[in-house]
Order: structure tokens, then C-alpha cells, then sequence
């Protein structure tokens, strides 16, 4: 069953080319189903304005608000050097706050006429500082008339509810009204996915009631039954979908790898200076029961940084050595793959010295393979890859080339997926004569939510204790623009710590190397400055690693041995600085986020962060996750010149009030859109969500992943339900069916 043609219907067709190719444009909306599935942001009241004092800046705004009073000015200008340069200044207000309206030049004739003291509009456009003033510059505007003489606009805004849409500057909200008015008749076709036990079981309103409701509101409650029943068909749908994806590959075959008795893995843990924590313990042992089961293990493992993911990975890959397989473990960039090659041989000693003169008897061969190698060091470790001879292969994505076979590929380990496409991970898979074992792990913590939604086809395991040893980190935020002494004591306590013995890091956003002509450069900063209210940090180009690390060098770390690392070095050049630096041949290391993840050096206890609010906070956890990995405390500066009571500062506050990174992921969250943090999972326009928010409709996300499983669990090809197999087929466009159909 094919959807219904209404809905297929593309735009063009209906509104006509120049509309529809703003909508496509700018919304991703090509189908009439696509427009109608494009919901209102919020609803303003007709009676009710605005708040203006709550706008954000720099966004395109959508607000309803009166006319109190409008100024025609005239002006000499170059292009009229005769005083008849004209400007029209409105200002309208909510009754407590006010709001500047700005119009020139020809562009004024309309307005004046029009927006007279007392008159209510709408009003769209970008809010913007002018002289310390929130302001709107030619704004567009529709008048809010409560005549019938008014003619279509009150046929338009009939109800008191005034839907306001995620609109842009090429198409207002109240022009994206009239385009949804225009194909809401439509929404009657619309096909209903939820089976119609769940629907009544949950007494939901049906599909097509829903999208009248939230397009053309009378009351708050239509709001509320259609956002409910909206909200059910992201979630169920979506759940559905990765429901069938774990069906799918309980029916894949897999080699089942059980460790010996006394093989390697136990000869592994003989030599461990330490016991696993209990978490560890728990979580190995999830592992090893996946792996015993004749089809593929998929299972995420989330830690805190410094949790001993790394570890517990190790062991899983000694255990498939031990059955005949061989294991991958990828890592996103090289600096990585080569300190995971580092740190396993370390802890592995002789057992990684396999058909090695010295080699213990159940050793095996630890090879790194990434794409920087010389050619015959390739060559070498491609043979060992396809002989059998390495267990253990440890690389970058260099490892999905088609050249790249193994002997027995048992298990893949994925460190840090969300920095790792879907189709790599595929791409790898196929590598096995069966598909081989997965484990992906992230230190990012995930909330249970999101989990649920974009590692829906993973098992979950959870690392939440920090090995013993590890040290409490100190964070504090530095308003360096406020409290420019709170910068200078900032480096007082760098000095301290390198004077006690240890190191630190300086992290900044940007490198500072970028391919410029230096007078186009200090043009732009001085258009920048010009068109920047005074104190605006966000107006100036992000700090730099290489400008800081100069300017620390010379001034208030002179003497100290400071050190550059930034991505855009060579392989060589950047082993060598972090060898350095791991060695305490460094003091300082000033770097961009390369050093996010995987970096342990247990000597290292300061971090400045440098504009500290350009970085999301997940990302500052990790990087202040690189200090206090050893038996002294760490020390985390939150440096930036953001006003106190702005939102980054805020998010700084809440990262420097916490250690626990699964609640700081829930702020990060509520502060930014899901589609940012479901990334890859959510790729695609149409996918996006739209009413369902992961935070804050976990019950919904639990409830619908278990009614999903059971639908999937009866009948995995959904033929009794055809209207599901609809919306699937709807919802999953190519890239997406790619991401959920690979097995």
C-alpha cells in the first residue's frame, strides 16, 4: 500500500514554484505531507502580546505586539546628500517592555501609513543590538485586525490561538499559515500508523483529528490531545524501526567465542597490579555471556572518562583471541589509535610479544595499522591481518580499506562512535566470514533517552564508578572581561603546579594557522569590532592555540616549557610533542580538542579553558576528564568573557558545579536541540524530531520502545499492519534506511 497521493503531492503543484522553492530551500519541505507535518513552534494568544524582554538574540523572531508610537526622520546620506535620506523608527511594546522597529529609505512609505499608535501586528524578522537597544531592522509585519473588513486575514486568524511557525526570513510564519490553510483539507487522507488497539488503549485522538488540532487550535486542550498523539507517532515509529533492526540481527549468525580456561585473558588478569571494579566485573561479564551466543553481540558501553572502559574492552578482546578470532579496536583520529596501541602493550607486557623471541607462551601480536604508516611497515602489518599472526589490531579507519583482510574476524570495538558513521562501522563488519561482535563505547554519557532513541539497536552497559586512585577535580569558571585579576591568579596556579612537579593543559577552540591574507584578517576583525556592541566576546574570532601559546610563552608562563598540538600537524610531529609531554619533558601543552579524548597523562592536574563558552558541555567534561587521572587532585578553568547573566555562562556554571556527566548531558540537552546530539541517528530532514523531546518524554520513549518490541516481536514483517509499514517507509528516507537496514 502505497501513501495516500494527497499527501504525496508536491508543493509546486499546490502553492505554486516560487513558494515551494522557499520551502524547500529553507524548511526541507517538498510535499504537502512534509508541510503538514511542519508544526507551529507556539501559539500566541489573540488578546495576548508578546514578552519582549525574553527575545533571543541574533534569531529569527516571530512576536505580537502594539504600535506606541512611530518617528519618520530625515537624514543627509551619501546616497541623499540632500537631508532626504528618510528613516521610520516604531516602537511597540508588550506593556512592560519595548522593542525598536527600524525601516529606510523607500521602505518607509508603507509602514508609516500603516502601523499607527495602538495598531497590533506581527512582527518577523532578526533581533539585533543598536546602541545598547533591542531592535528590529525592516522588519516584515502583518496587521492583527479584529474587523471583518479585514476580509481574509480574520478568515485566516479565526480562533484565538494564533499558530507561529519555525519560519525564516524568506517566509514568515503567518505566510507559512496561509500555505498550511491552504493544504489542511488534506490532512483528512492522512494514514494512521498506530495500530488501533494502542490508539484507543491510550485514548489518543486519530492522525488526521491531531493535525487539525495543532494547525488550527480553538483551545489549549487542542493543543494538548494533538501534541500527545503527535508524539506517540515520533516515538512509536522511530521504536519500531530500531525494533526491527534487533530483530534483524538476532537472525544473523555469528561464531560463538568463549575464552579457554588458562589461555590468555587469564593470563591477562594474573598480571593485573589491581583487582577490576565491581562495576568492571559486572559489565565483563554482560560482554562474555554476548559473546558465548551464536549471533553478533551489539552492545554500547557508556563510562565516565576514566572509568576503565579500556580495560574491560581489552578483555573482550583477549577473550575472542582466546576462542581463535582475531579483534579490531578502532579509534577516531590517529593520536588516538596510537595510544591505545601504547597503552594495551603496556598493559598486556610479554603477552603482546606473540612469535617475539621472549614472547609468554599464550602471547599474541598487538599491530597498529593507520594511514600515515611507511609503506613496508603497512605491508608488514597487512600480512599479519590476513595470516591470523595479530590478534589484535588497533587503527584508525585506514582499517575498512577494501585491501584490509583478516583471518578470523571475531570482534570489532568502536571507541567513541558518535564521531564514527554508521556505514564505517558496516563497512568493517563485512569483513568477518560471519559477522563479527560488536562493542562501541563512548565516554560521552548518554541519558537513558537518547540511549533508547539513537542507540536503539545496542545494548546498554553502564560504567559508573571510577577505578580507585583516581583524584576529585576542582572547576572553577574565570570571567576574564568582569574580573581580569581572576585570569592573571589563573596563571599564579599554573606556575604552582608546574613548581609542585606536575603539568598542565591550555585548550583553545581554534589553531590559528588558517590560510589568510593578514590584511584581509585585520579588516575583518576591525568590521567585526565596528559592528560589535563594546564587551561583546562573541563578536571577536575564538582564540587561538597558536597566538595563546605565544603570547603565555612571553608573558605570564615565561620560562616554562611550553608545547603546541593541534590537528593540523603531521602524525610524526604530533606523536613526538605528546611523547614529550607524557614523559614531563613539557610543562604546558597548548592545545585544540585532539586532546578531548583518550589522552592519559596521570602527572598532568591543571586545565585552562580558553573562551571556555564555545565548547558544548559534554565536551568540556571530556576534556577536563584529561586532569586527575592520578593520585593528585585536579584543577579545571572555565576561562570566558561572557556576561555573567548570559546562557553561556549559565551552561559554564552548571559544568563547573557537577562531576556527574549524565546529569550535565541532561542539561546539555535541555539547552540544545535534539537534533544536534542525535546527529547521525537523525540525519535527514523528514527524520528530525519535531514534538517528541527526548529529556522530557522519557516515559513516552519507554512506553512506546516496549509496545514497539512486542508489535516487532508478533509480527517482525508488520503485514498486519500495512499503515505502519507506511509511516515506516515515510519516515525512513534512503540515508536513514541505510543506517537501520544494515545487518
Amino acid at each position: 500500500m502505497d501513501l495516500v497521493p494527497a499527501l504525496r503531492e508536491p508543493l509546486k503543484k499546490v502553492l505554486g514554484p516560487a513558494t515551494a522553492k522557499v520551502m524547500t530551500e529553507h524548511l526541507g519541505l517538498h510535499t504537502v505531507g512534509d508541510l503538514l507535518h511542519h508544526y507551529p513552534r507556539r501559539y500566541e494568544e489573540r488578546g495576548q502580546l508578546t514578552h519582549l524582554a525574553d527575545l533571543p538574540m541574533d534569531e529569527h523572531v516571530t512576536v505580537v505586539a502594539q504600535v506606541a508610537d512611530a518617528r519618520l526622520h530625515t537624514f543627509a546620506s551619501s546616497k541623499a546628500p540632500r537631508g532626504k535620506g528618510q528613516r521610520l523608527e516604531v516602537t511597540i511594546t508588550d506593556g512592560s517592555g519595548r522593542l525598536q522597529l527600524v525601516f529606510f529609505g523607500a521602505g518607509v512609505h508603507k509602514p508609516h501609513k500603516e502601523l499607527l499608535p495602538g495598531t497590533r501586528a506581527m512582527f518577523a524578522g532578526k533581533v539585533s543590538v543598536f546602541n545598547r537597544r533591542l531592535q528590529l531592522a525592516h522588519p516584515a509585519y502583518e496587521l492583527l485586525r479584529g474587523d471583518p473588513d479585514g476580509g481574509e486575514t480574520v478568515e485566516s486568524w479565526a480562533g484565538a490561538l494564533i499558530p507561529l511557525y519555525p519560519a525564516t526570513a524568506k517566509l514568515e510564519s503567518w505566510k507559512l499559515a496561509k500555505a498550511i490553510q491552504t493544504v489542511l483539507p488534506s490532512a483528512q487522507e492522512a494514514v494512521d500508523p498506530l495500530p488501533g488497539s494502542l490508539r484507543e488503549g491510550r485514548g489518543l485522538v486519530s492522525l488526521p483529528e491531531a493535525l487539525l488540532k495543532i494547525h488550527r487550535p480553538h483551545t489549549k486542550a487542542d493543543i494538548e490531545d494533538a501534541r500527545a498523539r503527535l508524539k506517540w507517532d515520533e516515538a512509536f515509529v522511530l521504536q519500531v524501526a530500531l525494533a526491527r533492526r534487533r530483530h534483524a540481527e538476532t537472525q544473523l549468525p555469528a561464531v560463538p567465542r568463549r575464552p579457554s580456561p588458562d589461555g590468555l585473558l587469564t593470563a591477562f588478569d594474573d598480571r593485573l597490579p589491581f583487582t577490576l571494579t565491581d562495576g568492571q566485573q559486572k559489565v565483563s561479564r554482560e560482554i562474555f555471556d554476548d559473546l558465548a551466543t551464536d549471533h553478533p553481540m551489539h552492545r554500547l558501553l557508556q563510562g565516565e572518562v576514566g572509568s576503565g572502559k579500556t580495560m574491560v574492552a581489552l578483555r573482550a578482546m583477549l577473550a575472542v583471541v582466546d576462542a581463535g578470532g582475531q579483534a579490531v579496536m578502532l579509534a577516531p583520529t590517529e593520536v588516538l589509535a596510537q595510544q591505545h596501541h601504547r597503552s594495551v602493550v603496556e598493559m598486556m607486557g610479554e603477552l603482546a610479544e606473540g612469535g617475539m623471541l621472549g614472547g609468554a607462551e599464550h602471547a599474541t601480536k598487538v599491530v597498529l595499522l593507520t594511514g600515515s604508516m611507511g609503506a613496508a611497515a603497512r605491508r608488514h602489518a597487512l600480512l599479519d591481518l590476513a595470516t591470523g599472526e595479530a590478534g589484535i589490531v588497533i587503527g584508525t579507519h585506514a582499517l575498512i580499506e577494501d585491501k584490509v583482510q583478516f583471518h578470523d574476524l571475531g570482534l570489532v570495538v568502536v571507541d567513541e562512535q558518535h564521531r564514527f558513521g554508521v556505514e564505517q562501522r558496516d563497512a568493517l563488519r563485512g569483513k568477518g566470514k560471519q559477522p563479527p561482535h560488536l562493542l562501541v563505547m563512548t565516554a560521552t554519557p548518554i541519558p537513558r533517552t537518547v540511549a533508547m532513541t539513537v542507540f536503539g539497536d545496542l545494548e546498554t552497559s553502564v560504567l559508573d564508578q571510577l577505578p580507585a586512585g583516581r583524584s576529585p577535580i576542582a572547576s572553577h569558571v574565570v570571567p576574564a572581561a568582569d574580573k581580569p585579576h581572576f585570569l592573571a591568579r589563573a596563571w599564579e596556579r599554573v606556575r604552582e603546579e608546574v613548581s609542585n612537579g606536575h603539568q598542565a593543559y591550555v585548550v583553545c577552540p581554534r589553531i590559528g594557522d588558517e590560510d589568510e591574507d593578514p590584511k584581509k584578517a585585520a579588516k575583518k576583525a576591525s568590521e567585526a569590532a565596528k559592528k560589535a556592541p563594546e564587551g561583546d566576546a562573541e563578536k571577536r574570532p575564538p582564540l587561538a592555540v597558536l597566538d595563546v601559546a605565544e603570547q603565555l610563552a612571553k608573558g605570564p608562563l615565561q620560562g616554562l616549557r611550553v608545547e603546541v598540538l593541534h590537528g593540523r600537524m603531521q602524525p610524526d610531529d604530533k606523536d613526538a610533542v605528546m611523547r614529550r609531554f607524557a614523559a614531563g619533558e613539557t610543562d604546558v601543552l597548548v592545545a585544540t580538542t585532539v586532546i578531548e579524548v583518550g589522552v592519559n597523562v596521570p602527572n598532568a592536574t591543571a586545565m585552562v579553558i580558553m573562551d571556555a563558552d564555545r565548547f558544548g558541555v559534554s565536551q568540556l567534561h571530556q576534556l577536563r576528564g584529561r586532569v586527575g587521572r592520578g593520585s593528585a587532585p585536579g584543577l579545571c578553568l572555565l576561562v570566558s568573557e561572557m556576561p555573567e547573566a548570559s546562557a553561556a555562562r549559565q551552561r559554564l556554571n552548571a559544568v563547573a558545579g557537577t562531576l556527574d556527566g549524565f546529569e550535565l548531558s541532561r542539561i546539555d540537552l535541555e539547552q540544545r536541540r535534539e537534533g544536534d546530539v542525535l546527529g547521525q541517528a537523525q540525519s535527514g530532514a523528514r527524520t528530525s524530531l519535531r514534538v517528541l523531546a527526548v529529556i522530557e518524554d522519557e516515559e513516552i520513549i519507554a512506553e512506546a520502545r516496549q509496545e514497539a518490541a512486542a508489535v516487532v516481536a508478533a509480527d517482525p514483517e508488520l503485514t498486519a499492519l500495512p499503515e505502519l509499514r507506511t509511516a515506516l517507509d515515510a519516515l525512513l528516507d534512503e540515508e536513514r534506511e541505510q543506517y537501520l537496514e544494515k545487518g
